[in-house]
């Protein structure tokens, strides 16, 4: 169904409706308002030792209405999509302005049309179909080895209808599917010793994803080995020494140490260690990092921002360059560059802010292996774990889940307990290799920022850093 009909047929949301909103909430001045309507339907389930714990459908529903005067931002939201909640949300939102009140301009324009997204959303597929996934998932793990001793098994999806209009005639609709699945095994052996692996993955795809791309047991098989291979693990060895990033779900870390220092709103307020730095060199020149939302079915794209802006491919440090910072309407206003199509936001209930899509370091020219041998003593560092990360200097600490000690330029023991602690925007300038096999993540990632959390991608490639703080075990 169309989307706009979708709106106007459940909740009688005509272009008049929505302009009389509009015109509420600039009616004590402003400079600018917005109205996002939100309609999701949400279904999970989990299997812990082998039996379903839970098993949820749900509907939500809502409208926030945002108004901007200046630099100030009033935002009210409803769960209730009905005229006189949507009318009181949009003059509460109206107490941040003050002068002359504003008339929206009248007519809506909508953007052109795109589909990033497979017509077939998961969401519809039955039940049964998502639980047989899971099961399968929970039995591949289980069989993987005999000391695979505990397993969880999650799969959940989501299809997401949204509107966003605003008071300069802009209008975007969407229907935003997503699908994921996650495995978590504990392994134990006789002496006592446990390790954990985790695998997952999904995107904006359809249920045939986890049939034919990417199957229950990759994912079950994938945690498996983590938890086993981690209870043979040695100590991690501490000092500074070279490290090597593996292809894929590392990239995290440049999410993490880069990416949130490249919004525009911790730019604009000068709490970034990259504010003012625009022109100039902050990484190897081996290194072109993009932000990229518009490649089809992955977890962080979207047809549109949470704005109604078409997303893009942004390239943020081009050969070392520091060329542009992620931008949504409010910074791209008051700081006087494009908007980059990254203002998102969770739900209706919050207010849009520059985030990341995907984000990830393009290929080089190094073959991953002769990255590997020109490492004399050093670390592997193959997945990663948590992580914190200081906006204002860079300074970050990501645990490495699956490391590996790297000897006369041999992958050998595994190890654990290992952490890297360094600078983002240092590390970047100590990057001498960058391997031929961009990778991205396998559909896991989730970022938080100031309370919201929003579907994002990483990757990298094969990466080596010349020197970085390893935290170890001994």
């Amino acid at each position: 169904m169309d989307n706009n009909k979708f709106f106007f047929q459940r909740y009688g949301l005509t272009e008049q409706e929505l302009e009389r909103y509009l015109s509420a909430a600039l009616s004590a001045g402003g400079d600018f308002a917005d109205l996002y309507v939100e309609y999701q339907y949400t279904t999970s389930i989990s299997v812990d030792e082998s039996m379903v714990k839970s098993a949820t459908q749900g509907i939500s529903a809502g409208c926030g209405v945002r108004v901007i005067s200046g630099e100030r931002t009033g935002y009210a939201y409803t769960g209730e999509l009905m005229p006189e909640r949507i009318l009181h949300a949009a003059r509460t939102a109206a107490l941040i302005a003050s002068g002359p009140s504003k008339t929206p301009i009248t007519g809506f324009k909508p953007d052109g049309a795109r589909s990033l997204y497979p017509a077939m959303p998961s969401v519809d597929a039955e039940m049964s179909a998502k639980l047989d996934l899971v099961q399968r998932a929970d039995r591949a793990a289980r069989a993987y080895d005999p000391r695979i001793a505990q397993v969880r098994v999650s799969y959940a999806d989501e299809l997401r209808h949204i509107m966003v209009a605003g008071s300069d005639g802009s209008m975007a609709t969407d229907v935003q599917p997503m699908a994921r699945m996650n495995v978590f095994c504990i392994a134990k052996n006789g002496d006592g010793n446990s390790a954990r692996g985790s695998a997952g993955g999904g995107g904006r795809v359809a249920l045939d994803f986890f049939l034919t791309e990417k199957t229950p047991e990759h994912f079950a098989t994938e945690a498996a080995r983590q938890a086993i291979i981690q209870l043979d693990a040695r100590p991690t060895p501490a000092g500074e020494m070279e490290v090597v990033l593996g292809p894929g779900w590392p990239g995290i870390l440049l999410h993490e140490a880069i990416g949130h220092g490249l919004e525009a709103d911790f730019n604009r307020k000068g709490t970034s260690a990259f504010t003012g730095l625009v022109g100039k060199r902050v990484a190897s020149e081996k290194c072109t990092v993009v932000d990229n939302g518009t490649l089809p079915s992955r977890r962080g794209s979207l047809n549109v921002d949470d704005e109604g802006s078409p997303t893009q491919n942004t390239v943020l440090i081009e050969k070392g360059i520091l060329k542009q910072y992620l931008s949504d309407k409010l910074s791209a206003r008051l700081m006087g560059i494009p908007d980059t199509g990254n203002g998102r936001r969770e739900s209706f209930e919050h207010i849009p802010m520059p985030r990341m899509t995907n984000t990830y370091m393009l290929a080089g020219e190094d073959d991953p292996a002769d990255i590997l041998r020109s490492v004399k003593h050093g670390i592997f560092a193959k997945n990663f774990g948590g992580g914190q990360v200081d906006i204002t200097n860079g300074k970050f600490v990501f645990s490495a889940s699956e490391a590996y000690l790297i000897e006369d330029g041999q992958v050998t023991a595994p190890l654990k307990g290992c952490s890297l602690i360094g600078n983002g925007p240092d590390v970047l300038t100590r990057v001498s290799m960058v391997g031929n096999d961009l990778a991205l993540d396998e559909g896991v990632g989730t970022c938080g920022k100031d309370g919201q959390s929003v579907p994002v991608g990483v990757g990298i490639p094969t990466l080596k850093v010349d020197r970085i703080t390893v935290g170890g075990t001994k």
